[in-house]
């Protein structure tokens, strides 16, 4: 290692200010922070010294993201071959024909199957994600003159675990340049954005090409659920749109995840385990969390008790509600980034009930987009910088009273 390091020692001076490879200290840098610790460090007191910075936060979430990666490429995997089992014609796809040129067989009882057959579709959208947000930082970063933030890392982790295992890849790599560019660059950079960069990518795509994210679509394209025992239609679509659809419905399975939908949204299980890495290490919002459940619980309560006979999305109880579409892994991945949540504490616990209400009112007051969700966060996004200026008003005025009494 030293060796290495001195190596790096020597090349540093090009990338220096006043070097012949000057423009290019972001990229220098960020392989340099990458591999050794920054030389710009404490040591003696009296500093406050803390163990996390920027990129440790991003690994933290990448990890916490990790369960929730490794499912989506099994289930995405599992619910094609499942459907290709009971009847279905396979997509006339380069990944169907590596597929058959393996000479692998289409059994989703075979979990290195389904892995295989899923990761053949997830992570092409993964790399084309990861690929497009790191031209983005990168350039952002060199025309500024400041470090390379590893946001995109996370963003672009984020972006194609709400997505369609179907979805073109320009698709998805003009989806991460828009969330990237006019969701957090335009504004500053990492930090300086108040709407989630991966939510605003989603929303894109989803009202640019809606024909491909739509939640009463199959969860694939049509020509794979060709046969009648299998709905490719996600639950929570089937519920808005038929009373009773959830009477024969396994609550475990789908807690589990093994149904229908956007490929990393399915589980609540593995977003669990992803809230528990980010508690522990406190980069999650244990307010925030509390917040969004509780408004769910209570409005979803309250919409039970008032019923209705048109619309059997008043039926469905609030335990329904969190393991359905992309409630949980919208709770615990998106609703709480520190950058555009709220920032003090009673801040954080109204912005995530308001997350909660939104997202049951919009599901069901408007079945005709049965996941709502995305735009519940969004909408509270632009709502948390004048939460926490409430907060912190009414903060001042009470020790004003205090030292006025």
């Amino acid at each position: 290692m030293k060796l290495l390091r001195d190596l790096h020692d020597k090349v540093d001076p090009l990338f220096a200010k006043g070097g012949r490879l000057e423009k290019l200290y972001p990229l220098w840098e960020a392989h340099d922070t990458a591999m050794f610790t920054p030389g710009q460090v404490t040591r003696t007191a009296p500093h406050v010294r803390d163990g996390i910075d920027m990129k440790r936060m991003m690994i933290t979430v990448v990890v916490a993201l990790g369960p929730c990666i490794v499912f989506a490429i099994y289930n995405t995997g599992y619910q094609a071959l499942r459907a290709i089992s009971m009847g279905a014609t396979p997509l006339d796809t380069w990944q169907t024909f590596l597929y058959e040129a393996l000479a692998l067989s289409f059994d989703p009882s075979n979990p290195l199957l389904c892995t295989i057959y899923g990761a053949l579709y997830f992570l092409p959208i993964l790399i084309a994600g990861l690929l497009v947000g790191a031209v983005v930082e990168i350039g952002g970063a060199i025309i500024r003159g400041h470090e390379v933030n590893e946001g995109f890392l996370v963003t672009g982790m984020l972006l194609p675990l709400t997505l369609p295992p179907t979805i073109p890849l320009w698709q998805v790599m003009m989806g991460m340049a828009f969330g990237l560019i006019f969701g957090k660059e335009v504004f500053g950079g990492t930090g300086m954005n108040f709407l989630n960069p991966a939510l605003t990518a989603r929303a894109f795509i989803f009202f640019a090409y809606p024909a491909y994210m739509s939640g009463d679509r199959p969860w694939i394209a049509a020509e794979f659920v060709n046969v009648d025992s299998f709905s490719g239609a996600t639950w929570l679509a089937q519920a808005a749109a038929t009373p009773g659809a959830l009477e024969g419905a396994n609550w475990t399975q789908s807690f589990l995840g093994f149904i229908p939908g956007s490929m990393g949204e399915t589980s609540a299980l593995c977003a669990l385990f992803g809230l528990a890495v980010l508690l522990l290490t406190r980069i999650g919002s244990w307010q925030t969390i509390s917040g969004v459940a509780l408004g769910t619980i209570v409005l979803s309560a309250m919409l039970n008790a008032i019923g209705s006979d048109s619309n059997p999305m008043f039926e469905i109880p609030f335990w329904w509600h969190m393991v359905l579409g992309g409630w949980a892994f919208g709770t615990v991945f998106m609703a709480t980034d520190p950058v555009s949540s709220a920032f003090t504490s009673l801040g954080k616990f109204a912005y995530g009930l308001g997350i909660g209400g939104l997202v049951i009112l919009i599901r069901v007051v408007n079945p005709a987009y049965p996941e709502g969700m995305m735009l519940a966060i969004l909408f509270m996004n632009m709502f948390a910088p004048l939460l926490d200026y409430f907060v912190v008003r009414a903060n001042i005025n009470r020790r004003l009273a205090r030292s006025g009494a």
